[in-house]
């Protein structure tokens, strides 16, 4: 049995309307386990390690629930551009340079390291469909300490010849190999079934993914209604789906038993494709900056949060320009103040709350009992140096929680530790 304890400045949530801080306290954790905040060490923790970070902020590690590794290297560029012209000029020329071996090396070396060195704990990432390359950015993540989910990319149509799958076979093949390949060669990286998104895969695919999926029970991740021609494309593509989702749902990777499912974006999901969303039990990914990025719209995150639909955020770079979750906590909640203003006044905007815990609880939970420091969650946590972020005011936690949330950069990063382990 491993006992330790960190001692701080505690933050975190247990519900989406509060953040609970808890000041100069203990968080417990055994064997990588929470056992929750105390005040002070309780009976049989005398003998515990304690770690004190004085006056630094203590929060749950961030969850990132929709990245793309190989496009990290362009981020910032080609933001002039929407969706499907950026697609093709921009993302898919620079991931077809994963099928060689030596530049996917450069890319997922950088990437990783980057995303050691900020909050994220937990993220959901789409490789490219080379499984070699795959493969090497599951080394290269399982050697961060971080705890992931990894998507080989299926897509056998509607891209340029030098990224695109021969056929449904062969994608299925390729698929099967990357899978054959990995069995039991991680402990913190999973793999996630990735077909990219309707337009790039043909019904074939879609029905073999499904297939491929109720024999392996996987999750499995994509893309929904992020951009109004891609919309319109996908009711050319499927005339006969009621909306974007019921495509998904029609092959049975939408969500359901068995089949845990994250949609990234859902900026126009209508009324019945989210009612859909909440019967089958899809997670939303949130991603204002790539939204705003590449001027597709701004998601109805209040109406997601009143139904109850589970809702966390992404980064989506490099749609967004950042792998900072922070900053996508801020665009969130700048975001729903111009959808408050401009496009529904009865949808008030989110609070600093509701990103807090989107960005921790809310997003964890797609990886278990995860992004919470209530007794039996796995340990996560960042601890959070502010000091540079001066001010004469005397701050409460909450004030310094949210300053940190619009100001901070990797450098506020002073430890982390995911399921208990320090990285």
């Amino acid at each position: 049995m491993t006992r330790f304890a960190l001692k701080g400045q505690i933050c975190y949530s247990e519900r989406l309307d509060k953040i609970t801080v808890m000041e100069n306290s203990y968080l417990l954790c055994e064997d990588g386990i929470c056992c929750g905040v105390e005040e002070n060490l309780p009976e049989g923790w005398e003998n515990a390690e304690v770690k004190d970070y004085g006056n630094r902020l203590i929060i749950p590690g961030l969850v990132d629930l929709h990245m793309h590794a190989p496009q990290y290297g362009f981020c910032g560029m080609g933001m002039d551009m929407e969706l499907l012209e950026w697609l093709d000029h921009q993302v898919f020329p620079e991931e077809a340079r994963y099928k060689d071996l030596d530049y996917a090396e450069k890319g997922y070396s950088i990437f990783a390291e980057n995303l050691k060195k900020g909050a994220t704990t937990r993220a959901c990432i789409f490789s490219s469909l080379h499984v070699p390359a795959t493969e090497l950015l599951m080394e290269k993540l399982e050697a961060t300490g971080l705890k992931v989910m990894v998507g080989k990319v299926n897509m056998d149509r509607n891209s340029p010849d030098i990224l695109r799958e021969e056929s449904p076979e062969a994608s299925e093949a390729a698929t099967r190999q990357w899978l054959a390949d990995i069995a039991g060669r991680f402990k913190r990286v999973q793999p996630v079934l990735t077909p990219r998104f309707i337009p790039s895969c043909t019904d074939e695919l879609m029905e073999r993914l499904s297939r491929l999926q109720k024999e392996t029970g996987l999750p499995v991740q994509s893309h929904l209604s992020e951009n109004l021609g891609e919309i319109a494309w996908v009711k050319e593509l499927c005339p006969w789906s009621e909306c974007y989702g019921d495509a998904y749902d029609h092959f049975g990777m939408f969500g359901g038993e068995g089949c845990s499912t994250i949609m990234a974006h859902c900026v126009y999901s209508g009324e019945q494709e989210q009612e859909l969303m909440k019967e089958r039990g899809v997670w939303i990914a949130h991603c204002p900056t790539s939204n705003a990025d590449l001027s597709s719209g701004i998601a109805p995150v209040r109406t997601f949060l009143d139904k109850g639909l589970k809702v966390g955020l992404g980064t989506d770079v490099s749609g967004g320009s950042s792998d900072s979750v922070f900053r996508v906590m801020a665009s969130a909640i700048q975001m729903s103040k111009m959808y408050w203003r401009l496009a529904d006044e009865t949808k008030k905007p989110l609070t600093l709350e509701e990103a807090f815990y989107m960005a921790t609880k809310g997003g964890g939970s797609f990886f278990g009992k995860v992004g919470s420091f209530e007794p039996g969650y796995e340990l996560d946590a960042v601890v959070l140096d502010d000091s540079a972020l001066k001010t004469p005011m005397q701050l409460t936690l909450r004030q310094r929680l949210e300053r940190i949330v619009y100001l901070s950069d990797d450098r506020q990063i002073f430890a982390k530790f995911v399921a208990g382990e320090a990285v």
